[in-house]
């Protein structure tokens, strides 16, 4: 028997996949957790896998981004789908659990595996490789402590950010272009932003209902370390009545072209990915609640019918700049040996999370048992994960959601554009055919 051990910082969702994920194939795994020895401010339960926010895993509809990311999981096995699906509760169309039972099965399914050894143990610095543990994965969650954050700048040669400076995502079909107009300031042609113009008693009249607008109240070890280049919305609003009129909803050199001249003020929306499916609401980092932002945001000319493909947040959450430093197999450009999983990697929410650890645990595997690991194709919600993560303009990155327009572009067998009501399906059904393929390329059938 392989006396090697794959060593796992982190026993959150991600960790605990990866160890999972790479016990089921033969290998030998130390999974380090500092609880309940030491708890971060976000943590009560002694528990692995303990989930701090939300107890839902969002839509289940395999024709959504996230439910079929979560079918994808499926097919490979996660622990994570395994446990939502024995202790879930009923929320209608949405995966939800019974958080205590959830993390209660996560952590007796992963205490019993006998190829996995916990320690329950703090882990101050990154451990370098030897011949005994030649591959470690660092799964230490958005709340990495300064010590092995400050280890993993060290070795990447990266500032690692503190903060998600994240705005809302729009379906551009649900955009109203006879409002909108295309044009980027002071240019002739037509320009790479849509422009959302407001005379002055509609930019009063939003101001006003983004002031009143309920806020999301930030945790003790949140507050309140706003960077200057990504202040939320509300926050600049607070400053003066004028100060988004100077900042992002700034409308000079941005004639209407219906009026010709430069409107109170402007809403700018920037394409998300190339085929222009998506488009990000420029400087709208935001901590309004979700229900508040598609009530004020639906304010906005022309977004009255707008559909949010992800809602704005900012929030502490240490993550790498993935295109800089990460592998498409999750490990770090400057360090083969260490594997990034979660968080952490710059993806958000607990089922991406998860994802990373599934695909970091797979690779790990492959690794040790000397086999070249690959990435999941791109037509995949696990491979979108990884081109956002490894592809994106390292200026622009950002922790992102799985969201349709992560995906490449889709278009019918005869080239002609899918129909809006028939995307999610198709996504799907092309999706779990590559998947599949891709199982059998890495003997998992």
């Amino acid at each position: 028997m392989d006396d090697r051990f794959l060593t796992i910082i982190g026993g959150g969702l991600a960790g605990c996949e990866a160890a999972w994920q790479a016990a089921k194939r033969g290998c030998r795994v130390i999974l380090y957790d500092m609880k309940p020895r030491r708890f971060s401010p976000a943590h009560s339960s002694p528990d692995l896998a303990e989930l701090v926010c939300s107890n839902s895993f969002r839509s289940d509809d395999p024709s959504s981004a996230v439910g079929l990311l979560k079918e994808e999981m499926r097919q490979l096995d996660s622990l994570l789908m395994a446990a939502a699906a024995t202790t879930k509760v009923p929320a209608g169309k949405a995966l939800a659990v019974d958080r205590t039972l959830f993390a209660r099965f996560i952590t007796e399914k992963i205490e019993s595996h006998p190829a996995i050894e916990i320690r329950r143990e703090e882990i101050i610095d990154i451990p370098q490789a030897d011949e005994r543990h030649p591959l470690l994965i660092l799964a230490t969650g958005p709340l990495t402590a300064d010590g092995l954050a400050r280890s993993l700048q060290e070795i990447t040669g990266d500032h690692l950010a503190f903060y998600d400076a994240i705005a809302p995502i729009i379906v551009a079909d649900s955009l109203n272009r006879e409002i909108i107009y295309q044009a980027s300031r002071y240019d002739d042609g037509p320009g790479d932003y849509l422009n959302c113009p407001m005379d002055k008693a509609q930019y009063l009249t939003f101001i006003t209902e983004l002031a009143a607008a309920d806020k999301v109240k930030l945790k003790a070890f949140e507050e309140k370390k706003y960077f200057e280049g990504c202040l939320p919305i509300e926050v600049m609003l607070e400053r003066g009545v004028d100060t988004l009129r100077y900042g992002p909803m700034k409308p000079v050199g941005l004639p209407d072209p219906r009026t010709g001249h430069d409107p109170y003020a402007v809403v700018q929306l920037r394409k998300e990915n190339v085929e222009g499916t998506h488009y990000n609401m420029v400087g709208f980092q935001t901590k309004l609640t979700y229900p508040a932002q598609q009530v004020v945001f639906r304010l906005i000319p022309g977004m009255e019918q707008a559909e949010f493909e992800r809602l704005g947040s900012i929030h502490r959450n240490t993550f790498v700049c993935g295109p800089k430093v990460l592998e498409p197999t999750l490990q770090l450009k400057t360090r083969q040996d260490i594997l990034l999983a979660g968080q952490i990697t710059g993806v958000e929410g607990y089922v991406e999370s998860t994802a990373m650890g599934l695909l970091a645990g797979i690779n790990a595997a492959h690794l040790l048992q000397g086999r070249k690991p690959f990435p999941p194709p791109a037509e995949t919600a696990l491979g979108a994960l990884i081109r956002h993560l490894t592809e994106t303009d390292p200026a622009r990155f950002q922790p992102s959601n799985i969201n349709f327009g992560l995906f490449a572009n889709l278009t019918s067998q005869d080239g002609r554009k899918v129909p809006k009501k028939l995307r999610g399906r198709l996504r799907a059904e092309k999706a779990l055919a590559a998947l599949h393929e891709w199982k059998a390329a890495i003997h998992e059938e």
